[in-house]
C-alpha cells in the first residue's frame, strides 16, 4: 500500500499547483515509494507468487506453490511481441536467491537459477484426459469438411466407450443429490455421538470425585474388560466377624498354662540363682544346686509317708511372681529329717508322688541359717 501514502488531503502553504503539479513532485517521491527505488535500473519490486512446487538449492527445503515473495521484476527479452520478464527473489529460509522467468511459448515459468522444480507434469493423452484442440487442427476443422466428418466419427466412438464409466459416476453422484437429507443424517449422527461423549464425561467426573483423582481417564477397551474379569476380589472381614473369630480363639485356649520344666528359665530360677550367690561355697559340693540353696518345701498340715518309712515334704507346683505373669515349678524331694536332701539320693517315682500331691499344700520358706550376717 505504498502507493497510497502520497494520497492525502494536506497541502503545505508553499505548494503551487502550477509549479509543482502534484504532491509527489512537490515531495520528490514516486507514487510507488519503496517499490520504485530501483526503477532507474529498470527494476520494479512486485509481489510474486510461486507458480509450482520447488526445492531450494541453498537450504534444500521444499517451497510450496502459492508462497509469496517480494521479487525484483525486469524485462529481459521478447517472444515475438510478448515481453519476457525475469523475477529475482530471496528464499525465506536461507540467503539463497531464486531467479525465474516467463516462457510465453509454452505458457509456463522456467527456473533460471537457485532452485529445482518438483516434477509433477504428465502427458494428458497418456492420462486419458481431454486434450485441448491445437491451432492447426482447429483451423482444419473449420475449413475441411471431410476432416470434420472423420473427426466427428472418432468422437462418437470415444463417447460409446465412455458411456459405462459415465453411468457409474452419475449413479455415485445421485446418492449425494439430496443435500437436506444428507445434512439431516450427518447432524443426527453428531447429536448421538455428542450424547454418548457427554455421558462418558459425567461417569468419569463422578469416578474422579469419588476416588479424589486429578488425572484424566482413558476410555475403557474390550481388552481391559477381559483382563478385569480374570481378577476376583474378596472383601475384608467385618468388625463383627473379626470379633467372633477372636472370641473363638480365646474360648479354645486351655484354662491353665502348661507346667514348665525344671530347667526352664523364669523369674523363679532367677531368684534361686541370687540366693545361691549369697551362700558360702561348700567344699563337698562346690557347685551350687537347687537343693543346697536353703529352700525347703514344708508340709503345712499333714505329711505323706513314703513306703520306705521316710517323710515326703509335699509340694505342689506354685507360681512365683504371679502378678508379673511368670511361672515356676518345684520338685518333690525325699528328706527323712525335714531338711534339704541330696539331689543325688533316691527320688520318688510318679506313682508314689501322685497320691500325696493332691492333698498337700506347700509353702516356700527361705532358710538363711547358714548365711553370714552382714
Amino acid at each position: 500500500q505504498g502507493e497510497r501514502k502520497g494520497v492525502n488531503k494536506y497541502y503545505p502553504p508553499d505548494f503551487d499547483p502550477a509549479k509543482h503539479g502534484s504532491l509527489n513532485r512537490y515531495q520528490n517521491s514516486h507514487p510507488l515509494r519503496e517499490r520504485a527505488r530501483k526503477l532507474s535500473q529498470g527494476i520494479l519490486i512486485i509481489r510474486f507468487e510461486m507458480p509450482y512446487n520447488i526445492w531450494c538449492d541453498g537450504c534444500k527445503n521444499h517451497i510450496g506453490m502459492g508462497v509469496r515473495y517480494n521479487a525484483e521484476k525486469k524485462k529481459v527479452g521478447n517472444y515475438y511481441t510478448t515481453p519476457i520478464y525475469r523475477f529475482r527473489m530471496k528464499c525465506h529460509l536461507c540467503v539463497n536467491y531464486i531467479e525465474m522467468q516467463t516462457d510465453p511459448a509454452n505458457c509456463d515459468y522456467v527456473i533460471v537459477s537457485g532452485a529445482q522444480r518438483k516434477e509433477e507434469r504428465w502427458d494428458m493423452e497418456d492420462n486419458e484426459q481431454i486434450l485441448t484442440t491445437e491451432g492447426e487442427e482447429k483451423k482444419k476443422l473449420e475449413t475441411d469438411a471431410m476432416f470434420r466428418l472423420e473427426h466427428g466419427t472418432a468422437d462418437r466412438g470415444k463417447l460409446q466407450k465412455a458411456i459405462p464409466t459415465l453411468s457409474n459416476i452419475q449413479e455415485a453422484q445421485s446418492a449425494w443429490k439430496d443435500d437436506f437429507a444428507l445434512n439431516s443424517m450427518l447432524r443426527r449422527k453428531f447429536r448421538e455421538e455428542k450424547k454418548v461423549i457427554k455421558e462418558e464425561e459425567e461417569k468419569d467426573l463422578a469416578l474422579q470425585t469419588k476416588a479424589n483423582l486429578s488425572i484424566p481417564l482413558v476410555r475403557e477397551s474390550e481388552e481391559d474388560r477381559k483382563l478385569a474379569s480374570l481378577f476376583k476380589y474378596h472383601s475384608l472381614d467385618s468388625y463383627e466377624a473379626k470379633r467372633k473369630l477372636k472370641r473363638t480363639e480365646i474360648s479354645g485356649r486351655p484354662w491353665f498354662s502348661p507346667t514348665s520344666t525344671p530347667g526352664s528359665g523364669g523369674k523363679a530360677s532367677g531368684v534361686l540363682k541370687k540366693l545361691a550367690m549369697g551362700r558360702k561355697p561348700s567344699t563337698s559340693n562346690p557347685s551350687p544346686r537347687v537343693s543346697n540353696l536353703g529352700i525347703v518345701l514344708r508340709k503345712p498340715k499333714e505329711e505323706c509317708e513314703d513306703p520306705a518309712g521316710g517323710l515326703v515334704s509335699g509340694g505342689v507346683p506354685e507360681t512365683l511372681g504371679a502378678g508379673e505373669g511368670e511361672e515356676g515349678s518345684w520338685e518333690v524331694v525325699r528328706d527323712g529329717s525335714g531338711g534339704p536332701s541330696d539331689p543325688e539320693g533316691p527320688q520318688e517315682t510318679e506313682s508314689e508322688r501322685a497320691p500325696c500331691a493332691a492333698s498337700l499344700g506347700s509353702s516356700l520358706v527361705a532358710d538363711y541359717s547358714d548365711t553370714e550376717s552382714d
